[in-house]
């Protein structure tokens, strides 16, 4: 048995650069990992998604050239090509990765699967290790929904979606969550044809209605078939043709196509390690419960990442590891209850999305003021030729204070970043409102949306 003064389960996100600083800290450290450093952020998510997307707008850009007054030759996508600069990126940034753990004198990385035989203790693929503090941070994968006959079809989720080298005719994408509208605009643009299924009555079920719509009508003007309050009941694969049915308002589809990528969740990684010798607790989706600090019921065990359940992303992950590492190592009591988490989805136009909605403001009893303004009165995104989408703020009409704001615009997810900025300073609206913006910017619409900020009665 090896003991070390810490364990760390998992080298995504939360728990490489957890192990990196505890290493520079001093203590040892066993990096536990039983595939690719990075997690599923650089090998199976953001940095391949985005890299792919950029690759999709370069050709969406070009086949649309005229708009601009610019006339292009015909596009072609060469998918493998795509793929190939996609992964001489992920590869590039894991081997960045690799270096820096080698650097580190203090920790050592083990490849294998990690198993509990105790509440302290490690088997992993034979060799036990031991250590006062052991930190999970095993991630999530794809969750697979109810579809009969799923699994005697050839389907692909968000990961086997990363390494087509042929392109889709037809790709029926069953989900309208962030990753089945980023994926459903990609290949759109990489030139198939895209029919997206969501159960919901919009997609981004968790946003407002009015965000959902915009975004909707500029998926469906790049030509994406879009099918809301639609559930997918079963698939079949005749003679190489998926015939998807799904059930519209009591009536029954049959949607063909060439691919089906099903694009449904998360689930935790949790069940191959054995939880049940170390004690640790699990909610009944089997992610594992934590406190505000992110310790599990199990005294010197702490989870992070996707693993403790949502809010799901690559920033809370590393927010996490920050909040892990303060309190372990200088007993700074911080806690992840109060913190801003901010989203995006990576669509055109992007959206960039901070604090409450406006439904969820209402729900929890505010009075709201809120601000709307849209991109097409933007001077920027006109000179741009990209006015898809509004600036949407959302206030407490009794002390000013931002609740919430959704950017839906062109380069939303950086835009969002101001707002960001005041919600964590517990700014007011006029406070962002009055600043001075650089016109002619994107940004600038920000003001204007302030400017509009007006109380509503409640809907």
């Amino acid at each position: 048995m090896t003991r070390y003064d810490a364990v760390v389960i998992g080298g995504g996100m939360a728990g490489l650069p957890l192990a990196l600083k505890l290493g520079f800290k001093g203590l040892s450290v066993a990096l536990v990992e039983r595939d690719q450093l990075g997690g599923t952020c650089l090998n199976r998510g953001c940095i391949p998604t985005k890299t792919l997307i950029a690759s999709a707008r370069v050709a969406h850009v070009a086949r649309e050239a005229a708009h601009w007054g610019v006339h292009a030759g015909p596009v072609e996508v060469k998918l493998p090509e795509v793929m190939r600069r996609k992964d001489d990126l992920v590869n590039s940034v894991r081997q960045g990765a690799e270096v820096n753990v080698q650097k580190n004198p203090n920790v050592i990385l083990i490849r294998g699967q990690a198993r509990f035989t105790g509440p302290q203790v490690l088997d992993v693929d034979g060799e036990t290790i031991e250590a006062a503090r052991v930190f999970i941070n095993t991630g999530s994968r794809p969750a697979m929904p109810g579809i009969a006959g799923l699994n005697d079809v050839p389907f692909l989720d968000s990961t086997s979606a990363l390494h087509l080298t042929e392109l889709p005719r037809h790709l029926l994408v069953v989900g309208g969550g962030y990753i089945g509208v980023e994926y459903a605009q990609m290949y759109r643009r990489f030139g198939s044809e895209v029919t997206l299924v969501q159960r919901g009555p919009h997609l981004l079920s968790e946003e407002d209605e009015d965000i959902a719509r915009a975004l909707e009508q500029a998926l469906a003007q790049e030509g994406i078939t879009i099918l809301t309050g639609a559930t997918a009941t079963a698939v079949e694969d005749t003679n190489g043709q998926l015939r998807l049915t799904v059930r519209v308002d009591d009536a029954e589809h049959v949607l063909e196509g060439s691919h089906l990528l099903v694009a449904g969740g998360r689930q935790p990684n949790t069940d191959e390690l054995n939880l049940p010798a170390a004690g640790v607790a699990l909610d009944t989706q089997g992610f594992i419960r934590i406190n505000d600090r992110l310790e599990t019921n199990v005294p010197g065990i702490w989870a992070l990442g996707d693993v403790r359940g949502g809010p799901m992303f690559t920033h809370t992950a590393r927010d996490d590891a920050r909040v892990v590492y303060e309190n372990v190592t200088k007993q700074a009591g911080l806690s992840i209850r109060d913190r801003v988490v901010p989203y995006a989805v990576f669509s055109d136009p992007q959206l960039g999305r901070v604090g409450l909605t406006e439904r969820e403001a209402r729900q929890l009893g505010y009075r709201v003021k809120v601000g709307r303004y849209e991109g097409r009165k933007i001077a920027k995104a006109r000179a741009l030729g990209e006015t898809a989408g509004f600036i949407k703020v959302v206030a407490d009409a009794d002390t000013d204070r931002l609740l919430g704001a959704a950017v839906l615009l062109a380069e939303g997810a950086e835009i969002v970043h101001e707002l960001i900025t005041a919600m964590h300073l517990a700014a007011k609206y006029t406070d962002l409102r009055d600043m001075l913006h650089i016109h002619p910017t994107l940004a600038e619409g920000l003001s204007s949306a302030l400017g509009g900020v007006h109380f509503e009665e409640g809907i």
